[in-house]
């Protein structure tokens, strides 16, 4: 089913990709149901979720997302860090703007990461400033600023965030634990205050990023991961992070109060860096891991209805 799945997504005919964007702008909840079903063969049980990407779904469409459109933004997001007395694991930043037109690239380091606030993707990652096409980048950046996101996958809490433009410190990948062509995505699933597991992403290309999970005792579950679309499970063992109790403490701090919530974080030079926070991960198909794991994801998910005493 992944297989078949990941090739009617890869080779989409465009009729197909403006209907999901027309299902995304008007019918979300349909395209939700849609791609879900797509991928596991049955609907989604809406009345009796149990699956981390039942629940996701569910609380899409049954709760009030407010505050994930604040924390979802990539700007916004950084005054709640610092509230909660993490600010010193914040990437520097550069600059703000509001439109293409307004950046200062003259003012710029020569190395620097460039994205929007809201979205996923729209990333100028720049290694070289001397080389960069100022002018293609703006015209870029301008489409970035322009497109409604949500749409594509009915992730409706994006379609409120502000949009902006912003820069960043650019982090160095040669100085993590272990060689990667890109830096370690160390993506902590938390619990309304308690992190569970860790998804570690690493060796990110175009096509391709290498994946495995470890509990929060840094013990390796390769049994978890699914062979995905361009996610890969490895067999690498990744050393345990210097900075693994103090990410343990900062996801546990910024996802208390949310039922679900995957808090991100790199480790570069010894050092800890706060990524982002997302509420819908894979916006509810998470089909780079097994059904069993999924389950068990879904039984830390304490939806607003559920009576502790049934779990």
């Amino acid at each position: 089913m992944n297989k078949i799945y990941c090739k009617i997504r890869h080779y989409f005919h465009p009729l197909r990709v403006g209907y999901e964007l027309f299902l995304g702008r008007y019918f979300p909840k349909k395209l939700s149901s849609m791609r879900y079903k797509e991928h596991y063969g049955v609907d989604i049980d809406w009345k009796n979720p149990k699956t981390i990407d039942e629940k996701i779904n569910w609380l899409k469409y049954n709760t009030d997302t407010t505050q994930w459109t604040l924390l979802a933004d990539k700007y916004r997001v950084r005054k709640y860090v610092a509230d909660c007395g993490l600010e010193d694991i914040l990437v520097p930043l550069l600059g703000k703007w509001d439109r293409s037109a307004d950046i200062d690239w003259d003012a710029l380091p020569q190395q620097f990461v460039m994205k929007t606030n809201n979205a996923s993707k729209s990333v100028l990652i720049c290694k070289n400033k001397e080389q960069l096409n100022t002018a293609y980048w703006t015209k870029e950046i301008d489409k970035w600023l322009h497109y409604d996101y949500s749409r594509e996958k009915g992730e409706i809490h994006y379609r409120t965030i502000p949009p902006c433009i912003i820069a960043e410190q650019l982090l160095d990948a040669t100085k993590q634990p272990v060689p990667s062509s890109s830096l370690i995505d160390y993506k902590v699933w938390s619990f309304d205050g308690k992190p569970a597991y860790i998804w570690c992403c690493l060796n990110r290309t175009a096509d391709s990023v290498e994946v495995i999970t470890y509990d929060t005792d840094w013990n390796p579950h390769p049994e978890f991961s699914e062979d995905y679309y361009h996610f890969i499970p490895t067999d690498k063992r990744l050393p345990r992070p210097v900075t693994l109790d103090k990410m343990l403490l900062a996801a546990a701090k910024l996802s208390k109060g949310f039922p679900q919530v995957r808090v991100d974080f790199y480790e570069v030079d010894g050092k800890l860096y706060f990524g982002e926070m997302t509420f819908t991960s894979s916006a509810g198909v998470n089909g780079f891991y097994t059904h069993e794991f999924l389950l068990m994801l879904g039984r830390l998910t304490k939806l607003p209805t559920d009576n502790p005493q049934q779990h």
